[in-house]
């Protein structure tokens, strides 16, 4: 079980911390709306109405070397950051932060932020992804240019092992599991020479040209 720190309890900040609490770990929810602290009471650890741009209160409230910080306070640039350094204050070594522009991000990965994320972004592209073609069922994206995305197997891969398909060669993408759907199995260090069937999708990692040439096969 690890601990987490959410500062700012709007959709997404209430989201995360209701996920990350559903998953087993230690979630401190903070946010100075006692309306917004009152709503997610009862689903994390912990919900503290509070100043999270205030180190001497994150150490009030038992802050102090949480595993990790999320900082959803997106909309007010200002207070991101000033939430940023009081997290940092108190040992929190990997902060994640909500942004809403490109500059905003810029400004978060300047002071040292593990992640910047664009919720809204992020969604559409997820959505374009699926949109785009039939085959991909789920996709992740985890930086700039590079994802993770679920994808049924193309016609023309059935039958055939991943050694005979050499994916990596051809596609320059990874198989890093296989689910076969019929059966629920997830293979997370699949068969190389394993025949794939109509009922497994694959679980590929690349770059989202890549991943979409991948995808468009027949």
């Amino acid at each position: 079980m690890k601990r987490f720190v959410v500062v700012g309890l709007g959709n997404f900040g209430s989201s995360v911390a209701e996920s990350l609490n559903a998953q087993g770990h230690d979630v401190l929810a903070v946010d100075t709306s006692e309306e917004a602290v009152e709503r997610i009471a009862g689903t994390v650890s912990s919900a503290v109405i509070a100043d999270g741009r205030s180190a001497k209160t994150l150490e009030r409230i038992g802050a102090r070397n949480a595993d990790a910080g999320i900082i959803g306070t997106g909309d007010d640039i200002t207070a991101s950051i000033l939430a940023t350094m009081a997290l940092k204050d108190v040992g929190v070594r990997e902060i994640y932060v909500k942004v809403i522009s490109v500059d905003h991000a810029r400004v978060m990965e300047k002071i040292g932020v593990t992640e910047t994320i664009f919720p809204e972004r992020d969604s559409a592209q997820r959505l374009a992804a699926r949109l785009t073609t039939t085959s991909i069922l789920n996709f992740v994206r985890l930086g700039t240019s590079f994802g993770i995305q679920e994808m049924a197997v193309p016609e023309g891969w059935v039958g055939k092992s991943l050694r005979a398909l050499e994916l990596p060669k051809h596609y320059g993408i990874s198989v890093i599991a296989v689910h076969d759907v019929l059966t629920d199995t997830m293979s997370p260090t699949p068969d190389p020479d394993a025949p794939l069937k109509e009922s497994d999708t694959l679980l590929v990692a690349g770059k989202d040209a890549d991943l979409a040439r991948a995808a468009a096969q027949r």
